[in-house]
């Protein structure tokens, strides 16, 4: 079964890149699973036109090193491109103007340096996809997917999205199934965004319980009201923006 799930979904990839005649995919490798399943199926689709790229921006030396095992595990052709400095310059640069201003929220300051991280990474994967001629390949799940955990024009700003519809229990599955080094698979979720932050104490719900609901099945009623407050919420990561457009005839 799970053969054949892999099976469709590297057919799905290759035809993406035929579709759209690219030459290759590549993905940001961040050390953690979901980027691991797809880092395994793009090597697999395309063997020797797919790159996984490690991009260190404050980031944990175990999420390196875990990234680093990805990329030994499944052969994939690799670069690192270190962010560190860019963001802090880019930041700090930021953070003096808006200061000078007297209008800086320092309450905001963990999710600004954050998001600026996720799209500083995402406009370096897009820097490489130009230059080599991919599409930049996608890790969000149907978990994620669904509650909006993720960056708009971060790490949510991507070409195809080949494990949207699985959820976190599947993709770990899938992980397994395909040889990622089981220090990944069985890590506790987390974006990296800061010491000790985790992806279910900041979303406030477990992935269980997420792929519980989405898979039909019965959760209590507090955590539905959670998950479709998510939902709701960040509903303009999901859509484009001509949704968000003015119409001209309603002036």
């Amino acid at each position: 079964m799970m053969q054949e799930t892999v099976d469709k979904i590297v057919q799905w990839l290759q035809q993406q890149v035929k579709e759209t005649g690219v030459n290759g995919l590549l993905v940001g490798v961040s050390g953690g699973v979901d980027s691991a399943v797809v880092a395994h199926l793009i090597k697999r689709a395309v063997p020797h036109q797919s790159l996984g790229v490690i991009m260190p921006c404050k980031s944990s030396s175990a999420d390196i090193e875990h990234a680093k095992d990805v990329i030994e595990s499944c052969g994939i052709n690799a670069l690192t491109v270190d962010l560190t400095e860019t963001h802090n310059v880019l930041f700090q640069t930021i953070q003096q103007q808006v200061t000078h201003k007297k209008e800086w929220q320092e309450k905001n300051h963990s999710m600004a340096d954050a998001n600026l991280r996720a799209r500083l990474r995402m406009s370096t994967l897009y820097t490489l996809a130009t230059n080599y001629n991919y599409l930049v390949v996608g890790t969000d799940n149907a978990a994620e997917w669904y509650t909006g955990y993720f960056t708009k024009y971060g790490d949510g700003g991507v070409d195809i999205l080949p494990i949207v519809e699985f959820t976190k229990q599947e993709v770990r599955e899938m992980a397994r199934f395909l040889g990622v080094p089981e220090q990944v698979v069985n890590k506790k979720p987390s974006a990296g965004l800061w010491e000790g932050q985790t992806d279910e104490a900041e979303m406030g719900i477990s992935y269980a319980v997420i792929d519980a609901y989405l898979r039909g099945q019965e959760i209590p009623e507090k955590d539905k009201e959670t998950i479709e407050r998510l939902h709701k919420r960040t509903e303009h990561k999901r859509i484009g923006a001509e949704h968000f457009q003015v119409d001209k005839e309603s002036i």
